[in-house]
């Protein structure tokens, strides 16, 4: 036995705090390797949100490049306490809820681990959303139907069958989830590097490509006010010749449906109040319209500062996989060595997440000049279901939404279904199980509503960040600083063992370094002068709860 695995010695079984899911794994049954860890992260970081991240930040001003940087940096920086956190899921095989008992309390680790659980349900909710319109894309194909803009009886159908899917994997256990990361790894960077080959084939260059990113940064109206008058500015695509896609705009209205021939000059209106704009191009046989978009009042005058806004991006995508960097040691616990977790990780992490983010800029940016129905930077593509379902031969729109179905699987399992059902399992040992939990997690993604939550991600991330960015720190802080990468195994699940803390169940310095932590990232949320510590929330909740829970632990 590895010097670096601590197997357990006493038998514990009998406890209310023991179940056969939340033991420690034998040493036996450490299976997973490098590469299995680091095909995990492929598994997970290959998925439709990585695929938009990159556009939340290319529409509010940035480039493609400086998109990217943030993204790398970002990944790098959470993997260094994604490997921390993950050896003590190495050392004594065990999940992340036993490991916060030492830190939280048998009982207080409940507050910590079922709020990471639940912010996974939403992220599960979500991706299931995701997965079911690739079937529903799917339908279309086969059918000849073009589908229903807004929700739709097929679109909750669809999402009904890949709820479905992925329950039969939980119900299946974590051996099942293996061979799905492992398999599914290899094609999904495959599927990436055929659509950046598409991309490339057929607009004839990289650089082509990527020079309309520039168009993408531009919102299709906004509206400035000057010497009390309101001008409405209109933007529309190019295509690679630097031809104008669009012809003719309409300010929507009860009264107007005139349509207008496009300029570029600044239009003056009387009431900027909900103002609505639709663009058309006539040139073809039938007109091709836009969507209506809704302009936005912007202030010529503000000067955010670039830097501000990189830091802002940069606590959202570190946010990104806040969830997993607590919980990492769910996964870490079934690998064979140290060694093993600390390469998979930073092999498959950042790399992956840089790739694919590239990919949907690269395919996004090729597809504002391959499809002429795209008129204006709000109707791109950044969708990858949306993208594929344009495609006119339906054998090729039904492969490749397979290919977004196994992503979307893939990454929903592993990253999504995992923490949460160790979390409920937590909450009642004897009774919930992993495959339980997995069930619960099923239901709360349901009712959570992701339909709706997909349009909030990005305010979704900070405000998630300022949560879970303190229960990281605190972790870290207990296991490292205070503990010394040593845990009493056995005493973690009894019920009045040393980490019940005279039998109350809660870590007093752990709970008030996780309220106070929490209450500082998040208080900007509330109070304008202090939106900086918001901003920041990931760092700032991390850092409070990391140094107060040490000095607080350090006075017992």
């Amino acid at each position: 036995m590895s010097k670096d695995i601590v197997e357990l010695q006493e038998d514990v079984s009998s406890s209310s705090l023991y179940s056969e899911d939340l033991a420690p794994v034998p040493t036996n049954q450490r299976t997973w390797s490098k590469w299995h860890l680091a095909a995990i992260w492929v598994g997970m970081a290959v998925c439709i949100p990585t695929y938009l991240l990159a556009s939340y930040m290319i529409k509010t001003g940035l480039n493609w490049y400086e998109a990217l940087i943030i993204i790398g940096l970002a990944n790098l920086i959470i993997t260094i306490p994604m490997v921390l956190n993950g050896h003590a899921g190495v050392k004594y095989g065990i999940p992340f809820p036993v490991i916060g008992r030492a830190a939280f309390g048998t009982k207080g680790v409940h507050l910590a681990s079922v709020t990471r659980g639940i912010i996974a349900c939403g992220w599960f909710g979500v991706q299931t959303w995701i997965g079911g319109l690739a079937i529903y894309a799917i339908f279309n194909a086969i059918t000849g139907s073009t589908g229903e803009l807004g929700l739709s009886i097929g679109k909750f159908v669809s999402f009904g069958i890949f709820w479905f899917i992925n329950m039969y994997f939980i119900w299946k256990g974590t051996e099942s989830i293996k061979w799905l990361e492992t398999y599914s790894a290899p094609i999904l960077i495959i599927i990436g590097i055929v659509l950046i080959y598409w991309s490339y084939n057929k607009a004839e260059g990289f650089s082509i490509v990527l020079d309309q990113s520039v168009q993408l940064e531009n919102t299709a109206v906004i509206i400035t006010h000057e010497n009390d008058t309101y001008f409405l500015n209109l933007n529309a695509l190019h295509d690679k010749e630097g031809i104008l896609k669009v012809s003719e705009y309409n300010i929507v209205s009860n009264e107007n449906t005139t349509w207008e021939t496009f300029t570029n000059q600044p239009i003056a209106i009387s009431n900027p109040d909900n103002v609505k704009v639709q663009f058309r191009n006539t040139e073809g046989e039938s007109p091709v319209l836009s969507s209506v978009v809704t302009a936005n009042i912007v202030d010529p005058n503000s000067k955010e500062s670039k830097l501000w806004r990189y830091i802002l991006w940069l606590t959202a995508m570190v946010g990104f996989w806040a969830t997993m960097s607590i919980s990492i040691a769910d996964i870490t616990r079934y690998a064979s060595t140290q060694k093993d977790q600390v390469v998979g990780q930073f092999l498959g992490l950042p790399a992956t997440m840089m790739l694919y983010s590239f990919v949907g800029i690269f395919v996004t940016c090729a597809a504002i000049i391959n499809f002429k129905d795209i008129l204006i930077a709000d109707d791109a593509p950044w969708d990858p279901v949306s993208l594929i379902a344009k495609f006119e031969n339906p054998v090729v729109v039904i492969v490749a939404q397979v290919f977004m179905i196994i992503a979307t699987l893939s990454t929903n399992i592993a990253a999504n279904v995992i923490a949460p059902s160790n979390a409920f399992s937590n909450l009642w040992p004897k009774k919930i199980s992993f495959k339980t939990g997995g069930t619960i997690t099923g239901i709360i993604g349901i009712l959570i509503m992701p339909w709706w939550l997909l349009n909030e991600i990005s305010g979704f991330l900070i405000f998630v960040s300022g949560l879970l960015g303190p229960v990281l720190g605190i972790l870290i802080a207990d296991y490292f600083l205070v503990r010394k990468k040593t845990m009493e195994l056995a005493e973690l699940y009894k019920e009045e063992g040393i980490y019940s803390y005279n039998k109350t169940g809660f870590n007093r310095a752990g709970m008030i370094s996780l309220g106070i932590g929490v209450f500082a990232a998040l208080i900007g949320y509330w109070v304008p002068a202090l939106s900086f510590l918001y901003s920041l929330s990931w760092f700032t909740g991390f850092i409070i709860s990391f140094v107060l829970y040490y000095l607080l632990m350090k006075k017992r």
